[in-house]
């Protein structure tokens, strides 16, 4: 596969990708951004409007 390599171990298992980011950046992304909800998966949430008066309250923001 184009722009594919594949790292192994001494054993020959594959253990590693290598992306060429020129070819599959924007899979890399969608994979990078799926890690990135998995890993926040369970971290407290307020809704968006709580979010914004919070940062007008502290100036961050004026709109």
């Amino acid at each position: 596969m184009r722009g594919v390599q594949f790292v192994t171990d001494d054993q020959g298992q594959r253990v590693g990708v290598l992306l060429d980011l020129k070819e599959w950046g924007e899979l890399w992304e969608d994979i990078y951004d799926s890690m990135m909800a998995m890993e926040r998966n369970g971290e407290p949430s307020m809704p968006l409007e709580d979010f914004e008066a919070e940062l007008r309250a502290e100036g961050l923001i004026n709109e």
